[in-house]
């Protein structure tokens, strides 16, 4: 009788195991107990990366666990990946690496096996407030810029600006309370002047007594009240698409109140339904930065805790008293930092006409018309961040 050799073991291809040689665990922030992170090859086969603790190893794929992150890229993206420390970046930022489902795991893993150890290299780490934690992006060693994002968005949607400031700054991004990898406090009030509480209290845990501020959207409301209450702290601003309280009138007003945000505990349409009317809403949503982006949004919106938040920020948005001695455009006035504003002509929730009352109010902020939408550092990143760099260097 011939007895047939037992069956051989799939091995790794060389360019991801290089890739784990370099596998440097304090760059990388793994929120859960391990992380799943596929590799996908698009000519060729696949395997998951396992992050436990301080450790990372490769496995074949396995029908019953689902990614908590994808990488996708065909077989030559990969070995340049492998042999250049800064391929990993370079090739996402050029679109021939593809980052799905989670930004924060699938960033933090090109971050963590990059090689580089000099000082300033991007790193994912948690900050502890008194908020809880606060998850982080951080990169560069120059003057410190914080930078907050918009209502349903996460730390990721300034990874075009870390590219764009990196070798003169070094920038922050933080998901705020409630949003991406930050914790999720129920009773938090996720209004403006509590949002801007928790990003001083990141600086102080940083050690960092003054900073550039960027906002988007809600992040621009926040930076605003941050520079209002804690001017010291602020050294210029820069407003991408801000919200702003409303000047019409506001007819759901009463029945906003009324409502209470932890209703979100309870997801009454299922998933799927939820995901598609999402990115039906959103052009663009499958691929690209805009089905990125949804992926973020997605990620903590399924959540109870996540939903929660969405709808007391959205609700705080909507309730900004625009008018009064405390009222929102009263107080703009008394704005001191050097502010920038950046304006999309095609911007849909904060039309570009918001410009005349704020030049009426804010005579000396400085203005710049694009033409995009809600989003300029990731629709117009060029001029978004060519006229960042000038103000800051003013």
């Amino acid at each position: 009788m011939t007895v047939g050799s037992a069956p051989r073991k799939p091995t790794p291809p060389g360019t991801f195991r290089e890739l784990l040689d370099r596998f440097d665990p304090h760059v990388i922030d793994v929120r859960e107990r391990s992380a799943r992170i596929r590799l996908a090859v698009s000519d060729g086969d696949s395997w998951d990366v396992i992050v436990r603790g301080q450790h990372a190893w490769l496995e074949p794929p396995r029908d019953v666990f689902e990614p908590d992150a994808r990488l996708s890229a065909d077989s030559a993206t990969w070995e340049r990946v492998a042999h250049d420390l800064r391929g990993g970046m370079e090739a996402f930022r050029a679109g021939r690496l593809s980052v799905r489902l989670n930004l924060h795991l699938g960033v933090g893993f090109l971050a963590a096996t990059s090689g580089i150890t000099e000082p300033g290299r991007l790193r994912f780490e948690s900050v502890k407030t008194k908020a809880g934690s606060v998850s982080t992006m951080q990169a560069g060693t120059g003057d410190p810029v914080v930078a907050i994002h918009g209502l349903g968005g996460t730390k990721a949607s300034f990874l075009p600006t870390l590219a764009a400031l990196v070798d003169t700054h070094r920038l922050i991004a933080l998901d705020l309370p409630g949003f991406g990898d930050s914790d999720k406090p129920i009773a938090a009030p996720y209004d403006s002047a509590w949002f801007a509480g928790v990003v001083t209290d990141v600086m102080d845990e940083l050690e960092i007594e003054r900073a550039h501020l960027v906002g988007n959207s809600m992040g621009g409301r926040v930076a605003i009240e941050l520079g209002l209450t804690a001017s010291d702290r602020s050294e210029r601003i820069v407003l991408l698409s801000p919200a702003l309280a409303w000047l019409r009138d506001r007819r759901w007003a009463p029945v906003v109140k009324a409502l209470r945000p932890e209703l979100g505990l309870v997801q009454l349409a299922p998933r799927t339904v939820v995901e598609r009317i999402v990115r039906t809403l959103i052009p663009g949503a499958r691929d690209g930065w805009a089905g990125a982006g949804v992926d973020e949004f997605l990620r903590a919106y399924l959540t109870p805790r996540g939903r929660a938040a969405f709808y007391a920020a959205a609700r705080n948005i909507y309730l900004d008293e625009p008018h009064g001695d405390d009222g929102f455009w009263t107080r703009l006035a008394e704005l001191s930092p050097d502010t920038m504003f950046v304006w999309g002509r095609q911007d849909g929730l904060v039309p570009i006409s918001f410009m005349n009352h704020v030049e009426r109010v804010l005579p000396a902020a400085r203005h710049l018309e694009l033409d995009c939408g809600h989003v300029p550092q990731l629709e117009r990143p060029r001029e978004t961040h060519a006229a960042m760099r000038d103000f800051f260097a003013a």
